[in-house]
């Protein structure tokens, strides 16, 4: 799974790069873009994302252990997919409204162009859901990597579609002024928002292969029994709820991203650069963190389908304990070295389009580890078939989030609000840990803190003098968001390169010498394919 979701944020490198160079970080025609794309994300998190991903494996693995099990299963699969292909239609047709929604204080012609976009690209959410519906199947058979595979195809269909639209189109000045729609003509609409759609349709598609040949028939069944999904429905529905107060208290903090660089002719961070923040700041916790619990999940979905408490607490110990020892070390890593990290992964763009995304990252930087607790604690209440409880503790969560956004806003310059963005996130995911950690304590009464607590201890005090090693790395180099052309994002990859092999070593023989054995099980994987090379 790691390593097909390392190939996938490869290539998503590649494509990101690319969009930098077609339509920037800070410019109008950036935040339209980002504004079209972010309506299709939003509606996965809320149709899919949010609510499939963490209800349906529970509920497959519980009906594939009945008799009558693939026939519930045939059932979900076509529910979800008319229920996708509505949704996709549905949103669609109200892509106007959707781009005023979610951008503040456009022109017209800015609005024109990112309305523009969004009907090519809020069909996607008909694909997600599909993706996501096949995806769950595999997982819950224990079919893991085409999962995390698929999205190279989608990488792959887009990296070809930005080449033919920068090969007609040319890349975007660096200081585009305000966005002209005459420029934006229906056969560059379609380029730029079709082939990124058209990728994301190859990415859904392409799991009916290993699900046939897993030997999984895939049949129409639209009726079942009464009753038969009753336990899912209801999930499903407080899981909805919640999901909509996340999405409602995401567009309220992003209201404030927008707002940030309109009208400025400086660069200030706005959404696209808070976009390009979050697509670095996640792909740590997309190669382990998700990694982890996209097989403890399953695991932990049959402890409790068996009634095995002991074990499935043990599981959640086990998670709670890998996500300390990783996400300390990345949280710090990335925080240290978000200079250079940040030029690297934005090449195409200018060195003040870098500078302002910087603190952004960094700021996000600081919630891996309670991102990472938030996800585990949140499934294991899925498993549960408790959703109630995530969706009362995500009002407080949206509350702290959008309070800290608008706080920021109220006291602080322009260029400091998409930063207040990301604290508030930070703080939202602090606050979901403890609440949905409580739960938690309440229903088992324990949750194995004599074992969890020390590795944490350990953990952050390791990383200290690992952060002291990378700080004099970064205080002997040049500063990486300067670094221009090739020669500049080459020395920038080998200064963050050095950061993250310095630190790691530093924080790794520290904890080796502490006895945290939590760091060779992470690695193991690794370290055993390292053996059989040899």
């Amino acid at each position: 799974m790691a390593s097909g979701t390392f190939v996938s944020r490869g290539t998503g490198w590649l494509r990101n790069w690319l969009l930098l160079a077609a339509v920037g970080a800070t410019t109008g025609a950036a935040d339209a873009y980002d504004v079209a794309n972010r309506i299709p994300n939003t509606l996965y998190a809320l149709l899919a994302a949010g609510v499939l991903n963490s209800a349906l494996v529970p509920q497959i693995i519980k009906a594939f252990q009945q008799p009558d099990g693939k026939r519930i299963v045939d059932r979900i699969l076509t529910v979800g997919t008319v229920v996708s292909i509505a949704a996709g239609l549905v949103f669609t047709l109200a892509a106007p409204l959707m781009v005023r929604l979610l951008s503040s204080g456009w022109s017209t012609d800015q609005l024109a162009v990112a309305t523009g976009l969004a009907y090519w690209i809020i069909p996607q959410v008909t694909f997600y859901g599909i993706y996501t519906l096949l995806g769950q199947v595999l997982n819950a058979r224990e079919q893991f990597g085409p999962f995390m595979w698929a999205p190279v195809l989608n990488n792959i269909v887009s990296i070809a579609g930005l080449v033919a639209y920068l090969s007609v189109y040319g890349r975007i000045a660096v200081d585009a002024g305000p966005v002209d729609a005459s420029e934006w003509t229906p056969e560059r609409l379609a380029l730029l928002g079709g082939t990124a759609t058209l990728g994301i349709a190859a990415q859904a598609l392409i799991l009916l292969i290993p699900l046939i040949r897993g030997g999984y028939g895939l049949r129409w069944r639209w009726s079942g029994e009464p009753g038969e999904m009753g336990s899912l429905k209801q999930v499903v529905t407080w899981a909805l709820a919640a999901v909509a107060v996340e999405q409602a208290g995401g567009w309220l903090a992003l209201r404030v991203a927008s707002a940030a660089n309109a009208g400025h002719t400086e660069a200030i961070a706005g959404n696209a650069a808070y976009f390009q923040a979050m697509t670095i700041y996640i792909v740590p916790h997309s190669l382990v963190t998700v990694s982890l619990l996209t097989a403890l999940f399953t695991s932990m979905s049959r402890f409790h389908s068996t009634g095995n408490t002991r074990g499935l607490v043990g599981e959640i110990s086990r998670g709670a304990r890998v996500i300390a020892v990783f996400g300390v070390w990345a949280s710090a890593t990335m925080i240290v070295a978000a200079g250079p990290i940040a030029r690297v992964m934005m090449a195409p763009s200018s060195p003040d389009d870098v500078a302002v995304t910087i603190p952004v990252l960094q700021a996000l930087s600081l919630g891996l580890v309670p991102l990472g607790l938030m996800v585990l604690v949140k499934r294991v209440l899925f498993v549960l078939e408790d959703a109630r409880s995530i969706f009362y503790i995500q009002i407080p969560m949206t509350v702290v989030w959008v309070a800290i956004a608008y706080g920021v806003q109220a006291v602080a310059p322009a260029r400091w609000w998409t930063v207040g963005v990301a604290l508030g996130l930070v703080a939202s995911n602090v606050v979901a840990v403890v609440l949905r950690t409580l739960t938690l304590r309440r229903r088992f009464g324990w949750l194995d803190g004599s074992h969890i607590v020390p590795v944490y201890a350990k953990s952050l005090l390791a990383v200290i003098p690992a952060v002291g090693a990378g700080g004099l790395i970064v205080w002997w180099t040049p500063a990486a968001a300067g670094l221009t052309g090739v020669d500049g994002v080459v020395t920038a990859g080998l200064i963050g390169g050095a950061i993250a092999i310095t630190m790691f070593l530093v924080y790794g023989i520290i904890l080796r010498l502490l006895g945290v054995e939590e760091l060779g099980q992470m690695l193991s994987p690794v370290t055993r394919r390292l053996r059989r090379v040899r």
